[in-house]
């Protein structure tokens, strides 16, 4: 399985991301935490890791796999010879590690990622994991007179930020937008459409020719939120993504949705999508995707990384903006959602906290970003750690596509502040309407009412985004 790979929403596996409910054990389970692991400060030691304190990582074992994990440990390591390191990894972290958090005795450092992943809003409202501010507030280990906080691209600490306080890490920079084969379109004489009249017209003729205009990914149909957020957020402006992070009355209701979704829905309407996508899981779409048995996708730029086993040699692989609404658009053609993300946190309890920030502070060097890109072809947020690295196409297209869209970046942060309101509630209106069952009018209706029940249930604390 990939990154991906567990993606499965949580009624279906059974394995529901903790509640505040069942976090609020964390706060109170014994409290492990072994101060001797701390040390003395120093300009060569800043967060004041004891050298021979024992160190436990735990890794989301997604598409980006465990060798660049291994990379980072050895790098530490390299600069604490007698720490004893523990290494695991796990495709179910909510399972494996809930039970630990609620006795006191989580690991130092956790990738909390995929469907598994923990409940961030119970985790920061319950205070199980630590303000990273010492942290972004060190010097980088490579990158001489600066801070940890000055190496890092804008924006990439907005989605991990509550109430002010930094409280995860989100490693991996990620564009969304729509994928193509490259080859095929310049093999076909096909202009990627920059409108959405464009892309229908191109449909019809991709269908012509006996290929499957899109495909999605049916058992986790979210995919294509993004999509219809991406246009509507071109259409009306970016404060639009503030309103629904805010849980503002009617945000899901605002018209630029409402026609980002009629939009998205008419390839149902008019049968551009791969029959039987419904019923596809993100590797399958994604396979057949690759195979060239449909042309569009939406998805992130993990991608790359999690078809290259599958990808054809002469695939070349590229990401685009989701097409512009029309000439009214507030944001241009070439803006890109483009967002930090795949979580590393620090748990309050572990019994190493220093040497869990230590070793972010490895991975966020200048070495520890270039050796991630190098292995999993994916970006970090460490401005410039990709420079000189010979990227492949797809990885190529997105840098080009990221400078293209320059200031004119946007995103949306809900899915991290409410897991639940993206994995669950939009998740199902968006099978509802990738299915023609909804039209886009009862889409909006359906992810308003998720909305809604977010903000009037107690259980979960409330965030405001600027």
């Amino acid at each position: 399985m990939t990154r991906r790979g567990v993606l499965q929403t949580a009624a279906a596996t059974g394995l529901l991301a903790a509640t505040p409910a069942v976090l609020a054990a964390c706060a109170t389970g014994g409290d492990k935490n072994d101060k001797s692991a701390e040390g003395d400060k120093s300009n060569t030691n800043p967060l004041g890791v004891k050298e021979d304190a024992s160190l436990e990582v735990v890794i989301f074992n997604g598409g980006f796999g465990e060798d660049y994990a291994k990379a980072h440990e050895a790098m530490y390591k390299e600069k604490y010879p007698k720490a004893e390191i523990k290494h695991s990894a796990t495709q179910e972290i909510n399972k494996t590690l809930q039970p630990r958090f609620v006795d006191g005795t989580p690991p130092d450092m956790v990738n909390n990622s995929g469907s598994g992943q923990i409940d961030f809003n119970g985790l920061v409202s319950e205070k199980a994991i630590v303000d990273l501010q010492p942290l972004l507030d060190a010097p980088s280990l490579d990158i001489p007179g600066k801070k940890v906080r000055d190496t890092l691209l804008p924006g990439s600490l907005t989605p991990s930020t509550y109430d002010g306080k930094t409280m995860f890490l989100n490693y991996a920079y990620t564009a969304y937008g729509v994928w193509y084969n490259e080859k095929l379109l310049t093999d076909k004489g096909w202009q990627y459409p920059k409108t959405w009249d464009e892309m229908i017209a191109l449909a019809k003729t991709i269908k012509a020719a006996g290929i499957a205009p899109w495909t999605y990914q049916g058992k986790h149909p979210r995919y294509m939120s993004w999509i219809i957020l991406s246009m509507a957020a071109k259409m009306a402006g970016p404060q639009i993504l503030v309103s629904i992070d805010n849980l503002e009355p009617n945000a899901w209701k605002h018209d630029a949705i409402k026609a980002a979704a009629e939009a998205v829905r008419q390839l149902v309407v008019d049968g551009y999508i791969l029959p039987g996508s419904e019923g596809l899981d993100h590797v399958q779409s994604q396979t057949e995707w690759s195979k060239g048995n449909a042309v569009f996708i939406s998805c992130g730029s993990w991608l790359e990384s999690e078809q290259k086993k599958v990808t054809p040699p002469d695939f070349k692989m590229a990401i685009a903006p989701t097409p512009s609404m029309g000439s009214g658009d507030k944001l241009p053609f070439a803006a890109l959602r483009g967002t930090a993300g795949e979580p590393y946190m620090v748990p309050a309890k572990g019994r190493n906290v220093n040497g869990g920030l230590e070793y972010l502070r490895v991975m966020l060097s200048k070495k520890g970003a270039a050796d991630f890109t190098k292995k999993t072809s994916s970006l970090t947020v460490v401005a410039g750690a990709a420079d000189g690295i010979e990227l492949p196409p797809g990885l190529t297209s997105v840098t080009k596509a990221l400078a293209a869209s320059g200031s004119n970046g946007f995103n949306w942060v809900y899915n991290s502040f409410y897991r639940k309101l993206e994995r669950n509630l939009v998740d199902a209106a968006c099978g509802e309407l990738m299915t023609g069952r909804a039209t886009a009018q009862q889409f909006v209706e359906q992810c308003q009412k998720g909305a809604d029940e977010i903000a009037k249930d107690d259980s979960f604390k409330k965030y405001k985004r600027s």
